[in-house]
């Protein structure tokens, strides 16, 4: 079985070290949104366009990667956007106000959402079939440490420092990334200096799916449903659109989508977005439940996460090693019944459970969550021509993405209905669930209550992401449907 040589282990490297702090960074600031406030005298409302911000960049700059790693190189593009992503942090630490932060949180994830994908191009193309499973774990490690190095790292800066330091910290270790990046990785031979930008479909696609992770993140905020409906409806209509614009316009379109004629990508993107769904709700729901039904501080609440990492880093190399070997389909599947298990386990938990059981039940979770992602996103590559790697991983963010956005918001709007439910007079909102709480002597028996029942959520969004996962092709030689490979200088 063919190993990972010091030629794919320089990109790797290079990779990891990039990728792992713009993974960070979208968990990293949720625990300092009142702080923020504070110190830059504005609203709660407003503050959340920092987080929010930063969302829609990453979604927005997706669709671009395909087109410019084609136009440019992928080392060029690792380039670039490392140096946005530096830069925006850079300036979101001197931001003067909240809208000069939100800006500069736009630059800075407008970088970051292109290193994840330019970073798998880079890792899938170099490794080939026989290896891809085991990059692809190497790629998952930064998306496991972000649930738990995230809200622990934010909680200890906003208690110990000035809150511009949850940027300031970017800075060396991405500057650490580009010098590596500069050394070690190859010039640039494969680009298409005729590649035309596909106007039509960035206007369609990008604007679509702001518009939608913007809905789904106002109703997780408990927004009117008629205002995030709106928005989300709006930027569905505008997806629908890309999706008729680029079958008409084949290889030509901003996202190619000729690798859904593969059964295994299919499938793979399939199950990886049911799967998304609840694995990020999860994330949100378990500090929640730690601040608000157990009054734990932040930092406490982010170390009742870590486990889920832990667990997925034991997992992880196996996971790769095997779905290389014998295939993606029961890696994935064994990973999925292993999750479900442990999140079972978290619907037990009330008031008087300890910290190591919910701990024990998170790890269990975090098992399974490691012998998903790795073969599933193998899976996503199997049987197509070097050439569709940028769409097959242009598309596999993007469902993702929405993916990790629709579970949050969905299981956040599930638990407010439950907190409105167990908690009379409470809105749903958190600081009015709190003001309400202090008056009823059994608040935490019905605040926890309210968790268990949301919490109920995600292991059946696993149960039916276990249907795609079962139609994988049982062996990585089994026959895939064909998909035309892109010609470097066709145009439309």
């Amino acid at each position: 079985m063919s190993t990972i040589d010091a030629r794919l282990r320089r990109p790797a490297v290079v990779v990891t070290l990039g990728v792992i702090m713009t993974v960070l960074d979208t968990t990293i600031v949720n625990v300092a949104v009142t702080t923020l406030g504070t110190d830059l005298d504005a609203s709660l409302s407003a503050v959340q366009w920092v987080l929010t911000g930063y969302t829609l960049a990453l979604s927005m700059a997706i669709p671009l990667t395909g087109w410019s790693v084609r136009r440019f190189g992928q080392r060029t593009m690792w380039l670039v956007s490392l140096a946005l992503f530096i830069g925006g942090s850079l300036l979101s630490g001197l931001a003067w106000s909240v809208p000069a932060l939100v800006a500069f949180r736009v630059v800075q994830g407008f970088g970051g959402g292109m290193l994840m994908p330019v970073g798998q191009m880079m890792l899938a193309r170099e490794a080939g079939p026989d290896r891809v499973g085991r990059v692809m774990a190497i790629m998952s490690v930064p998306a496991m440490l972000a649930p738990v190095l995230g809200p622990v790292v934010g909680g200890l800066i906003v208690d110990h420092l000035s809150w511009r330091w949850m940027f300031y910290i970017n800075i060396p270790f991405c500057a650490v990334a580009l010098v590596a990046a500069l050394r070690m990785l190859p010039r640039d031979t494969e680009r298409d200096a005729g590649a035309r930008l596909d106007a039509l479909g960035l206007a369609l696609l990008s604007p679509g799916l702001a518009l939608l992770v913007y809905g789904l993140s106002e109703a997780g905020d408990g927004a009117g449903p008629a205002r995030s409906s709106a928005f989300a409806g709006g930027g569905a209509v505008l997806v629908a659109a890309f999706a008729v614009h680029a079958l008409r316009k084949g290889d030509g379109a901003l996202v190619d989508l000729r690798p859904l004629r593969s059964r295994a990508f299919t499938a793979a993107t399939g199950g990886l977005f049911l799967y998304s769904g609840a694995a990020f709700g999860l994330m949100v729901l378990i500090p929640l439940l730690a601040q608000v039904a157990r009054q734990e501080t932040p930092v406490r609440a982010g170390l009742l996460l870590a486990p889920l990492g832990l667990g997925a880093m034991i997992t992880m190399p196996v996971a790769g090693r095997l779905a290389d070997r014998y295939g993606a389909r029961w890696p994935a599947v064994g990973g999925m019944l292993v999750a479900l298990c442990g999140m079972l386990g978290l619907t037990t938990v009330e008031p008087g459970t300890g910290e190591p059981l919910i701990m024990a039940a998170v790890l269990v979770a975090g098992v399974g969550h490691g012998a998903i992602t790795p073969p599933l996103m193998a899976a996503a590559y199997q049987g197509l021509p070097r050439t569709s790697v940028p769409a097959a991983t242009t598309a596999a963010n993007i469902l993702i993405r929405v993916g990790s956005a629709f579970g949050t918001a969905a299981l956040t709007v599930i638990l407010q209905r439950s907190l409105q439910d167990e908690i009379p007079g409470a809105s749903g909102t958190l600081e009015e669930v709190a003001a309400q709480a202090s008056r009823l002597p059994d608040a935490p028996a019905l605040l926890t209550d309210a968790f268990t029942h949301t919490l109920w959520w995600a292991p059946a969004i696993v149960a039916v992401a276990l249907v795609p996962v079962a139609v994988l092709p049982r062996r990585k030689d089994a026959p895939q449907a064909k998909v035309v490979p892109e010609k470097p200088h066709a145009r439309k």
